[in-house]
């Protein structure tokens, strides 16, 4: 097999493989040897007939696109590691066959390979740092939230209904005097404050006595999934049944021994050092995404169709992913949303392209600083993570697989380049109204983590009064086949240590 290499367009390049005579003789022999058990002829047993009498009964082609196939399987991959050191494949070829004859046959296959990154600038920038500081509120917060989700549920007898009680109810809409469908129900707990159903229903129930029954008047939003029932003003009478509270445990030292600290002034200090660790990271990842966010707004590359697509796929599994955590279906939440999975990535082709040029300009700036990882770091890694699994790192190792060890490589490479570009652009602290509620909260910006929605369609209990719509699923930047490894990484960073370890 002779063949030849051509840069083609769009970052895609012609392998043209020519075969010998002998060479597509023996291709077809092998493709008869192996498919003729699926051909009977009259006077053979089944697969028994030979080859020549098989092309007069079925046709001279007959073989042919099995035989082309063993051609490609056998030798395409060859090329491939040939030519690796000139370019690198990012998709599958589209093939089509050129000639065909006793003589010869060539087969040539288009392939899409990584591009070039063009970067006009990356030092000397003027860039937001971001940074996120813990307060005492922060703590109290953090510590208030966690009394409230380990809370002792209690019915309430003596007081009205109140914000984040639990209302028993019954409730009968009515649009012009006239219930309609889907309206009603009984026995229906509700969470106030929960924006389970349309704006002003619950906020009404508030002040409600046990026993009491009550007309609400609301108006459905005009966004309102139910045609019929956009921007009307309807009547709810509800009647209560029940309430339900809860009642915080005391913060003391018997509450911190539950929570796994000694005492109350050491589970304070607990929950700092989480938050603190956790600001830290969220400081980090923000501030490398602004850097390559940044510098790719002077990158260019010609990105092949495959990569965006297979950005493209892997966003949208990722968030059937997230989305199954909370018990929803991708293909109900899409219909809900009134879309098609190839509409909704067809929507993410912008993020997915964006993505894909960040990942490609940390890879370009590795490459032009010659950012290595020594071994000393490599093992150094290696047995923070033995430790972390109570092994020694010669056992751990034992257990890697290769692909982890060149993970780390490159994960030590991505975490040097952004220190390098720390120190070569003008870092300025971005000032932002800081929340003192979410102070560790992480946030993705350029590469913000695709996937990654916490609203659920509402249930289809009493389906008039439901108000919100589950958020859009936000896009991600990691690379397909990329696992999120430290929070202290930013998406596309990881994505490519992920990437080059995959190599």
């Amino acid at each position: 097999m002779k063949y030849e290499v051509a840069t083609a367009e769009k970052s895609t390049v012609k392998i043209t493989m020519t075969f010998s005579s002998d060479e597509w003789k023996q291709a077809n022999d092998k493709a008869y040897l192996q498919t003729r058990s699926k051909y009977a002829v009259n006077g053979f047993r089944k697969g028994k007939a030979p080859k020549h009498v098989l092309e007069l009964y079925y046709g001279k082609g007959l073989f042919y696109e099995d035989a082309l196939n063993l051609l490609y399987n056998e030798h395409y991959g060859k090329v491939l590691e040939s030519e690796k050191a000139k370019f690198k494949p990012v998709g599958e070829p589209s093939l089509s066959v050129e000639d065909i004859s006793e003589e010869k046959v060539v087969l040539v296959a288009v392939t899409p390979v990584k591009p070039d990154v063009k970067i006009e600038t990356y030092k000397g920038i003027k860039i937001n740092k971001y940074e996120y500081t813990v307060t005492d509120a922060d703590v109290d917060a953090e510590i208030n939230g966690i009394r409230e989700r380990v809370a002792e549920k209690v019915e309430i007898t003596d007081r009205a209904a109140e914000m984040k009680d639990t209302a028993n109810i019954d409730f009968v809409g009515k649009l012009n005097g006239k219930e309609f469908e889907g309206g009603s129900g009984k026995g229906f707990d509700l969470t106030l404050g929960s924006h389970q159903f349309i704006p002003g229903f619950e906020e009404q129930i508030v002040g409600m006595k046990l026993g009491e029954t009550k007309d609400l008047e609301v108006t459905f939003p005009e966004d309102y999934q139910a045609e019929d029932l956009k921007g009307k003003k309807a009547v709810f009478t509800v009647t209560l049944h029940k309430l339900t509270g809860t009642k915080l445990p005391e913060l003391n030292d018997e509450f911190a021994k539950k929570m796994g600290s000694d005492s109350e002034q050491a589970y304070k200090a607990k929950v700092r050092e989480r938050l603190e660790t956790n600001a830290a990271n969220r400081s980090r990842n923000e501030t490398e995404n602004a850097i390559i966010s940044e510098i790719a707004k002077t990158a260019t590359a010609e990105i092949p169709d495959a990569m965006i697509e297979a950005q493209e796929d892997y966003s949208l599994q990722k968030m059937e992913y997230n989305l199954m955590y909370q018990g929803i279906k991708l293909d109900d939440y899409l219909a809900y949303l009134g879309t098609t999975r190839e509409e909704y990535k067809k929507s993410m082709e912008e993020d997915a392209r964006r993505n894909v040029l960040q990942q490609l300009v940390v890879e370009k700036i590795i490459e032009l600083e010659k950012i290595k990882a020594t071994e000393k770091e490599i093992s150094a890694k290696v047995a923070e993570q033995a430790k972390s699994v109570g092994k020694s790192a010669e056992e751990y190792k034992k257990t890697m697989d290769p692909r982890q060890l060149e993970y780390i490589e490159n994960d030590i490479k991505v975490t040097k380049l952004f220190d390098f570009l720390t120190a070569n652009n003008e870092m300025v602290v971005y000032q932002e109204e800081k929340k003192a509620s979410k102070p560790a909260a992480k946030k993705t910006t350029a590469k913000k983590s695709e996937g990654e929605t916490e609203a659920k369609p509402a249930t289809k209990k009493a389906a008039a009064p439901k108000a919100a719509k589950p958020t859009t699923a936000k896009t991600t930047t990691a690379k397909p086949a990329a696992e999120k490894k430290t929070a202290a990484k930013s998406s596309a960073a990881k994505s490519t240590a992920k990437k080059e370890g995959d190599k």
